[in-house]
């Protein structure tokens, strides 16, 4: 059976940093890119960033461009988040995820993934 694990949620302050860890247990696709989501109360579950596994390619969305930094260890089937400047609507629940790459597309939409974690919080205070 297919995990994925994150850690590295917490308490952050407005400013601050934080880095975010995802390790899937067995990749099912040869081609295949790992991404990072997220989920705020009674909102839609919004796309973050997107990784190439084989490539290291990666994708943004413009909320997190120059923020966020997504990176890989490819032997390790693990990625990490990396986040400055943390703002209070980063505060929230992030998903990471698993899917095949087909054609080598980027893969930004929930529906293109095939395995989801359980999740891990990030919150703050003022």
């Amino acid at each position: 059976q297919v995990q994925l694990v994150e850690s590295g949620g917490g308490l952050v302050q407005a400013g601050g940093s934080l880095r975010l860890s995802c390790t899937l247990s067995r990749p099912t696709f040869s081609n295949y890119a790992m991404g990072w989501f997220r989920q705020a109360p009674g909102k839609e579950r919004g796309f973050v960033t997107t990784i190439s596994m084989s490539f290291g390619s990666a994708y943004y969305a413009d909320s997190v461009k120059g923020r966020f930094t997504i990176s890989r260890h490819s032997a390790k089937n693990t990625i990490y988040l990396h986040m400055n400047s943390l703002q209070p609507e980063d505060r929230t629940v992030y998903y990471c995820a698993a899917g095949e790459r087909v054609n080598n597309s980027t893969l930004t939409s929930g529906d293109e993934y095939d395995d989801w974690g359980q999740g891990t919080k990030v919150t703050g205070s003022t």
